[in-house]
């Protein structure tokens, strides 16, 4: 996956911002490629955002890590019970996921953060290798666009209405969980706050273990 050039536009992209990088970041070698999903391969709970941040996944090369939208997200796995630390700088930093593992719809930094949706189906079938070998229970989609991937991974025609918190169970199949994504637009106007964001992982962790099981960890 790594060496993916699929998409030129995302290619290009991605070169361009690991080549000209943030002046916070210009002493720092980027990643600029493909970013794998990481976590518990024995996961129970499958979250999938968006695609990587330019000077987040794109410059460290693990996904969420090393941005804001991955500040709010490991934070509130952290409180759930899904990670052993509350924050992620940068590969080997010690986090490590108990029964999470997080991936991206798209695995290469966009324009804009606003990836096409040819490119999300062209990215399509890494998500779909990893959910084959991992098995989830549940998938957490965090924002519209997840939804929307993971409704094409599970096949699921007519998509169901994404909304926070919206729940989608079809025999055979993983729960499909909604959530807004943790993006500064939604964390900084309150749209999204930490209550509701932990809600969800507590949902995901009810039905992955049951509701008697207190978190993932625990186990």
């Amino acid at each position: 996956m790594v060496s993916c050039r699929a998409c030129p536009r995302l290619v290009e992209w991605r070169e361009r911002v690991a080549r000209e990088k943030r002046a916070a970041f210009a002493g720092e070698e980027y990643w600029g490629r493909p970013v794998p999903g990481f976590g518990d391969p024995a996961a129970r709970v499958y979250v999938l955002g968006l695609a990587p941040a330019a000077h987040g996944g794109n410059r460290t090369g693990r996904v969420f890590t090393g941005d804001r939208s991955g500040d709010w997200l490991f934070a509130s796995l952290h409180r759930t019970g899904f990670a052993n630390q509350p924050e992620s700088v940068a590969p080997g930093d010690g986090l490590e996921l108990t029964g999470a593992f997080v991936a991206a719809a798209v695995r290469c930094a966009p324009p804009a953060n606003k990836p096409l949706p040819a490119e999300r189906e062209s990215c399509l079938p890494y998500a779909r290798e990893e959910l084959g070998l991992i098995g989830p229970r549940v998938i957490v989609a965090l924002g519209l666009f997840a939804w929307n991937a993971a409704c094409d991974l599970l096949g699921l025609r007519p998509r169901p209405r994404f909304a926070h918190a919206a729940e989608h169970e079809a025999p055979g199949l993983p729960v499909l969980l909604g959530s807004y994504h943790p993006s500064q637009q939604n964390t900084f106007t309150g749209r999204l706050t930490e209550p509701m964001m932990d809600a969800v992982f507590e949902r995901a962790s009810a039905l992955a273990y049951g509701k008697s099981t207190a978190s993932p960890s625990s186990r």
